[in-house]
């Protein structure tokens, strides 16, 4: 189940729901693969499951980079779960001889997962095991089991009444198998060097915007500015695609063997990724593709990602004019800037070492903005019943209003002191809010909604819109939203971090 909320609150409909509907699966899981006991065992699993989930810690809690930082020797992991045999585990995976310690995100988890493998009955474990097989390769062992994985994780999971055809799961295996071997092809036919060139413009107006953000806050004190400026100047920006690409030449591909290639592909990978232990960090490899829509920040590489995909409409489009450009992958590009200096990413610092470089007097003002922003989308209701988490989305949420006020400071650079042009009738400032909210367009059923609340640090697209428009003061102008109005927000209650 996608959240530990999912098995422990008793009281909610729709999880109690989800749990009859994993109950099912799995026994279908079971009854496919000829296993006897079925509704015992896949009962026993959730069972088992809900008490791996108590012994987690919460997303929120997850959250904090210092409390999930724990360095372990090897060989200490069995006085954190005396019961799991850490020779074989560790020589199975290949990692024995190959660090000298790990970092352990829950110790308490590894400590009740250890309780657990004594006081659990071992024909659960079993059943656990064979379910986790079953379900992480029943998209590829034939229709039926196709079909009862779509039913869960499609249907119950998602509400989706239809799965995807054929030819396009197809072409999300290659993607996830073959990843950048089809991120060169993508490349090749969807990004031009002349949007590299008009992006890598806007990352530099948009560093400056930010550099000058940082200099006028009100809120920073000296020292920390200073820490924050020399952060701010050592950020790398990876555009488009990596400058080198995977060798994909040892992985094994079979005409007639579809789970043997997933499990060779897989294979290759958790390979090339054991082979980097003991070595130098590759700063130019890339944690995702280049035909991914995404974009991302990474603390400890101290480093920001915009793949060619997202380089597209509508976040950005060659044809538009800077206004909409700036608004909408303008936004995204200042979101992840800031994402360096959010309540998680400023606890690195700019070599991407866990280092507290803030003075008491800035975390506390800092937390006293941010502290409003909880409180502001802690009040938004997606879903009757349901609201969004303040806590858990705080990180994404700060990036959003910070990133569109770098964007639009950054927009305002780039006209170089002219006057933005009236186009269809709508103001610079206008079609620059217009740009950030038509990337954010999308629909969404329940049940993924649903997921979404619990489970992802990101708001749901609407607040990501409105949520974010109303802290900026050129918004209402912008519209003529009067006091009243739905979107409007009083200037004294706006949160400006940046």
């Amino acid at each position: 189940l996608p959240n530990r909320d999912y098995y422990l609150q008793e009281s909610d409909t729709r999880f109690r729901e989800a749990r009859v509907r994993y109950v099912d699966y799995m026994s279908r899981l079971l009854s496919l693969a000829d296993e006897r006991n079925i509704e015992v065992s896949a009962r026993a699993v959730l069972v088992l499951e809900a008490e791996l989930a108590k012994v987690q810690w919460s997303e929120v809690e997850n959250r904090d980079p210092v409390r999930v930082y724990n360095r372990v020797d090897l060989g200490r992991l069995p006085d954190l779960a005396p019961a799991l045999d850490w020779p074989a585990f560790l020589g199975a995976t290949g990692l024995a001889g190959k660090t000298p310690d790990v970092l352990v995100g829950q110790p308490g988890y590894l400590q009740g997962l250890s309780a657990l493998l004594q006081s659990a009955p071992l024909e659960a474990w079993k059943a656990y095991a064979t379910v986790r097989l079953l379900h992480e390769y029943a998209p590829y062992l034939g229709k039926d089991f196709s079909a009862a994985h779509f039913v869960f994780s499609g249907m119950a999971l998602q509400g989706r009444t239809v799965d995807r055809p054929r030819w396009e799961r197809g072409v999300a295996l290659v993607d996830e198998s073959l990843g950048e071997a089809v991120g060169q092809r993508y490349v090749e036919k969807h990004f031009p060097p002349a949007a590299r060139a008009r992006i890598e413009t806007m990352v530099g107006h948009l560093l400056e915007a930010c550099r000058q953000s940082i200099v006028g806050s009100d809120w920073m004190s000296p020292p920390t500015r200073t820490e924050a400026l020399a952060k701010l100047a050592k950020f790398r920006a990876k555009i488009g695609q990596p400058k080198r690409w995977i060798d994909y030449s040892a992985v094994k591909i079979e005409r007639n063997d579809l789970v043997g290639n997933v499990v060779r592909a897989r294979a290759f990978e958790f390979a090339r990724g054991l082979a980097k232990l003991g070595k130098p960090v590759d700063r130019d490899e890339w944690g995702t593709t280049p035909q991914t829509v995404n974009a991302y920040y990474t603390p400890t590489l101290n480093e920001i990602l915009f793949p060619a995909a997202i380089l597209q409409p509508p976040s950005f489009d060659a044809a538009a004019d800077d206004a909409v450009n700036y608004g909408a992958i303008g936004a995204v590009i200042g979101h992840e800037i800031s994402h360096g200096f959010d309540d998680e990413g400023s606890q690195y610092d700019g070599d991407g070492n866990l280092r507290d470089w803030w003075s008491k007097q800035d975390k506390a003002r800092f937390a006293s903005k941010t502290a409003a922003l909880v409180e502001q989308y802690g009040a938004y209701s997606p879903l009757p019943g349901y609201k969004v988490n303040g806590e858990l989305t705080l990180g994404e949420n700060i990036a959003d209003n910070a990133g569109l006020a770098i964007a639009y400071k950054a927009w305002k650079l780039s006209l170089g002191g002219k006057a933005a042009p009236v186009i269809d009738g709508l103001s610079g400032d206008a079609r620059f809010f217009l740009g950030w909210a038509q990337q954010w367009r999308g629909k969404v059923r329940d049940e993924a909604l649903l997921r979404q609340i619990k489970s992802d640090p990101h708001s749901p697209d609407e607040f990501r819109v409105n949520g974010v428009v109303r802290n900026h003061p050129a918004f209402a102008p912008a519209f003529g939203v009067k006091p009243g109005d739905p979107m409007y927000l009083a200037p004294e209650a706006q949160v400006s971090i940046w």
